[in-house]
């Protein structure tokens, strides 16, 4: 995996699209739709981040965002639904580790849309996208103990449960179990 290639290709990140999603560069006109998320605790509980306490929050974040695009050196799509155009989402690499062709996954998704298979939707895409078109080797995904739902997505995409890292993370003060769950190229290709 080349670093500047990267950069190159996430500094205009291309869309992808599934059967009911787009999944598309975040823009500050999307504030609205993260917001209606990102505030609420059910959301956050299992993230490393808080609650956005007021719309400026979530404006705030989404223009520093667009110049972490314009550098390349971030990896995380919009998750818009296709019927409303609502952003719904995010979904996309959380980080890259070159020197060992591999990445993490991350997602997190709007709650009025749980449970309908939506996020798994848009982590294929986003494997898809790893394996074929960045030659990633292994990518793998974490989750917080307790945080069931996120590993039944992982497995649904054909990820491994490899284990869990004990008091590993220090998160909203205290350490948290984190599970990893991963797939290699080899067995993504195969099981296509």
């Amino acid at each position: 995996m080349n670093r500047a290639a990267i950069y190159r290709i996430f500094s205009s990140i291309p869309p992808l699209t599934t059967e009911r999603l787009t999944l598309r560069r975040m823009k500050v006109s999307d504030w609205q739709d993260m917001y209606e998320y990102s505030k609420k605790e059910c959301v956050t509980r299992y993230l490393l981040w808080d609650p956005h306490n007021t719309p400026e929050q979530t404006q705030d974040y989404l223009r520093y965002l667009q110049t972490r695009y314009r550098t390349g050196d971030f990896y995380d799509w919009a998750v818009v639904d296709k019927k409303s155009g609502k952003m719904i989402g995010t979904c996309g690499f959380a980080s890259l580790d070159f020197h060992n062709n591999a990445a993490e996954i991350g997602y997190v998704l709007n709650p009025d849309y749980w449970g309908r298979g939506i996020a798994a939707e848009a982590v294929m895409a986003v494997l898809e996208f790893g394996f074929m078109e960045l030659n990633i080797h292994r990518i793998e995904a974490k989750y917080i103990i307790g945080n069931d739902p996120s590993r039944r997505v992982m497995e649904k995409c054909g990820m491994s449960f490899e284990g869990v890292k004990r008091s590993s993370m220090y998160i909203k003060g205290e350490y948290r179990d984190i599970g990893v769950c991963a797939i290699i190229s080899d067995e993504y290709i195969r099981n296509r």
